[in-house]
């Protein structure tokens, strides 16, 4: 079994190394002066199980080309196995045709990922479950559904909680966080008039005097959290705090977020924070990388991954 590291996130495929007791095999991912992408991997991987791991965030694009020809790369070198570890999985949002003579970007990106040659795909929390399907390889789509209740059992043990979906399509992620920890759901109904752009319309559920968690997938802009935070306050809500897998974090969302009557956001270490994340008062991460190390020991030793989901 060998780890590689692209560019994205090092510090997390250094804490998943860790985890398993492995160094990271040396290999380097350079530009050249048009910034044309080089990969070299200076160690033999033939015959090897390997796991390259590399979030497509910003920028998504060269982060995802770097994927791509590390992948190509290790196919050429002759490994036995190439599974690609994204944390977080760019263009999972454009899932679907959203208008007129647009594309379905995800479905794209599957077919790239496959081509180059990965023979799997490990990742955590799909924006949508469905897109496994898009993929013609095997893919675990782990969650943080289990870390979160963990940590929220933790740090507001004792409060009279509520689970919050920002909007109707992250019910189901929501109610399995709100079942682990026994305790109620409430729903935001929100329209979007463009991308990017949220507005709060109704708060579903009884909210007065409860300590709200919202849950979500992705933090982008941080409109839409932080519109759900000051709905819930009006509504009588005693606070609001946020846990989300993928910070984004796009534009001004951390000043946004500090400014928003937001007790604390969580979002795990998916995508490498920026100095302006780490320094934010009410932001914090958790590491996902021991679920990650566990999952790929558990592909490596061909053992059931599903249990991780419990």
């Amino acid at each position: 079994m060998k780890i590689i590291a692209c560019n994205s996130n090092r510090p997390l495929a250094e804490a998943v190394a860790a985890a398993l007791n492995l160094p990271l095999t040396q290999a380097s991912v350079r530009r050249f002066a048009d910034m044309e992408i080089f990969v070299e991997i200076h160690e033999n991987v033939r015959g090897e199980d390997v796991f390259v791991i590399q979030s497509t965030s910003y920028p998504t694009n060269d982060n995802l080309m770097e994927l791509l020809i590390m992948l190509d790369a290790l196919r050429r070198a002759s490994a036995r196995r190439v599974t690609a570890v994204i944390p977080y999985f760019g263009y999972a949002r454009q899932d679907r045709k959203s208008g007129s003579r647009t594309p379905i970007s995800a479905k794209l990106v599957a077919n790239l990922i496959a081509e180059a040659g990965a023979d799997r795909v490990l990742t955590l929390d799909l924006h949508a479950g469905q897109i496994q399907g898009f993929f013609d390889i095997p893919v675990d789509n782990l969650f943080a559904a289990p870390l979160f209740a963990r940590d929220i059992l933790e740090h507001y043990k004792g409060r009279d909680l509520m689970v919050v979906s920002p909007d109707v399509g992250g019910v189901v992620r929501a109610r399995a966080i709100a079942a682990r920890l026994h305790t109620d759901l409430a729903i935001i109904d929100k329209r979007r008039p463009r991308a990017g752009v949220s507005e709060v319309m109704n708060v579903i559920g009884e909210v007065e005097g409860r300590d709200c968690i919202l849950v979500d997938d992705i933090v982008d802009s941080g409109g839409t959290l932080c519109n759900a935070a000051e709905a819930l306050l009006k509504n009588g809500a005693r606070s609001a705090s946020v846990y989300v897998t993928h910070g984004v974090f796009s534009g001004g969302a951390v000043a946004r977020i500090g400014a928003a009557p937001i007790e604390q956001m969580v979002v795990t270490d998916s995508i490498q924070a920026t100095e302006a994340v780490r320094v934010s008062s009410n932001i914090r991460q958790l590491t996902i990388a021991p679920l990650l190390a566990e999952a790929m020991r558990r592909i490596s030793e061909e053992s059931s991954v599903s249990t991780l989901f419990s």
